[in-house]
C-alpha cells in the first residue's frame, strides 16, 4: 500500500514537498561497507532498524534481503483462529494397530 503523501500533509503540517522527501529518503539509503575481522558489513541506518537482536538474512540474485526473527507470533495467530468443527479423517483404518507390528 502505497503512503498518502497529502494525508500526512494535512496530518503533520508540514509542507507537500518536504513530506515527499521523507518518504522517498527512508526506503532507500546508500550506506557503505566495511571489513569486521573476516566478515564484510553494513551499518543498519536507524529508519531502517529491525526488532529483536536477531535476522534471518539470505541472497536472492545479487540482493541480500534481510528480515527480523520475530518469536512467539504463531501462538498468537493460532489464538485468534476459530476451532475446528469437523472432525479429521481416519487415515489409518486399513493398518493394523501398533502393538501387532512385526518387526
Amino acid at each position: 500500500m502505497e503512503p498518502d503523501v497529502t494525508a500526512a500533509c494535512q496530518l503533520t503540517g508540514l509542507p507537500f514537498w518536504y513530506m515527499l522527501w521523507h518518504m522517498l529518503k527512508t526506503r532507500e539509503r546508500h550506506v557503505r561497507l566495511f571489513r569486521n575481522g573476516r566478515n564484510q558489513a553494513l551499518r543498519i541506518p536507524r529508519e531502517f532498524e529491525l526488532e529483536g537482536d536477531e535476522a534471518i538474512i539470505h541472497k536472492e540474485g545479487d540482493r541480500l534481503i534481510v528480515e527480523p526473527v520475530r518469536k512467539g507470533k504463531l501462538l498468537d495467530l493460532l489464538a485468534t483462529l476459530d476451532p475446528l468443527t469437523e472432525p479429521f479423517p481416519d487415515i489409518d483404518e486399513d493398518l493394523p494397530p501398533l502393538d501387532d507390528v512385526q518387526l
